[in-house]
Order: C-alpha cells, then structure tokens, then sequence
C-alpha cells in the first residue's frame, strides 16, 4: 500500500479556504456511494499490461469500506472499464499514445467477455451492489457510462471514490464528478497506482481545490456519526 501523508501547506490552506481540514465530513449514508473504478483482472492480474501491483494492497480496505456503506445505508458500484465500441470514438488514445502492439493488446484483454474485463476475484462484490462499464478513463464524461443517471436516480449527491489507478481513472472521474456537482472524496488507503509519487502527486492536488481526500476510516466515521444520529 502507498506511504501517503496530506502536506502541512496543502492542509492549512485547504483550512483557510473552507473552515476545516475535511470540507465533507459531514457524510448522510443514504446520499453516499462508494464507486470502485478498474478493480479488474487487466488492472489487478500478473501478466497483463495494465498491472497496478500495489492494487492488490487495497483490496481489504475497498471490501471493508464496501462493508460499511452497505450496512450505513449507502449504495455500492463497480466500474469496470472496457475497450468495447472505442476504436473509432477514441482512436487519438489508441492511436497515438500507444503502440501498435499495445493497442492491440488493450483492446483483446478489456474487451467485455475476457479475463481482464472482469472484477478481481478477491473484491466483495454483492448482488445487491451495482456494476456499470465504462469506456473513458473517467466513468462521468459524456458518452463514457450511464453512471451520472444512475446516482441521480437514487438522490445520490456524494462520492466516495477508490480502485486503480489514483491519477488516472480515479482521479479523471472523480474531477468530472465534482464539475457535476457531486460532493467527493478521494481515498487515500483505498486508491493505488504505480508509484508513491503519483499516488502522493494526484492525491494532493485533487484536495487542495477539487474536493476532499480521506482514509476509509475517516470515511466510516464520517458516516457512522450520521447514521447514530438518524437512529437515536
């Protein structure tokens, strides 16, 4: 898992801006998903090219956070990426910003009915939980998911934001997600991607003006505080 540690200067300026060191720790359980971006074999599994290794190191604390939200009142959604339809629609990223093998072997391995499409074998995932492809690193742009639909549906106005990689998928949708408006809340134990110092890079900028960045425990605190208050 990724040392990380929140910068004093990023902190306190975060403090002055908004009052507090954790703008949304106010969590309403029933207003709150957990979406897990990439969890997949691609992402997760030896032997592919996407391999995240320190994503394994997270899978306890994504089940745990899972576990939490679920039993507070939340909603729980799996992301899962897919090459599927994107030759055209996004041929710049294949085309360009990968070799010919490379491409290729994104589109075979993501492809929806593969190995590496699927989740890791490791993640709880419920039936009672949702799971919504998509086709962009960020699951809210336009023509990616119906993701935006989804939560609007359930008068979902928060989202707490884990899986692979912290500085692209993860980030990507959770940037989009506050420009919809969303209240969000990076991970920062439940998030993992190839390096501490991209890890500590998105993490860090993400907080300092987009939205707020907590430990699952943090997180589960928030809502528990919430979820003893709407019982008593």
């Amino acid at each position: 898992m990724h040392a990380f540690q929140m910068p004093d200067v990023i902190i306190n300026r975060v403090r002055d801006r908004t009052g507090k060191v954790h703008p949304f720790d106010h969590l309403v359980p029933e207003k709150t998903a957990l979406v897990v971006v990439d969890m997949q074999n691609y992402f997760m599994k030896p032997g592919f090219m996407g391999k995240v290794a320190k994503a394994r190191d997270i899978v306890p604390n994504i089940n745990r956070l899972a576990a939490g939200v679920r039993s507070s009142g939340g909603h729980v959604i799996w992301i899962k990426n897919s090459t599927n339809e994107t030759r055209e629609s996004w041929s710049v990223f294949h085309d360009f910003l990968l070799t010919p093998d490379k491409m290729q072997r994104r589109y075979e391995t993501m492809t929806e009915g593969h190995e590496g499409h699927e989740l890791w074998s490791a993640l709880d995932a419920r039936q009672e939980d949702a799971q919504i492809v998509k086709k962009r690193f960020s699951a809210f742009i336009q023509d990616s998911s119906n993701l935006d639909a989804h939560l609007r549906a359930r008068n979902i106005d928060t989202v707490l934001i884990a899986g692979t990689a912290t500085n692209v998928c993860c980030e990507s949708s959770a940037r989009d997600a506050m420009m919809l408006n969303y209240k969000v809340v990076m991970m920062s134990d439940a998030t993992a991607t190839f390096t501490d110092e991209e890890h500590h890079a998105s993490l860090t900028c993400f907080y300092s003006l987009f939205g707020d960045v907590q430990t699952v425990d943090e997180a589960l605190g928030f809502m528990a505080r919430n979820t003893r208050r709407n019982a008593a």
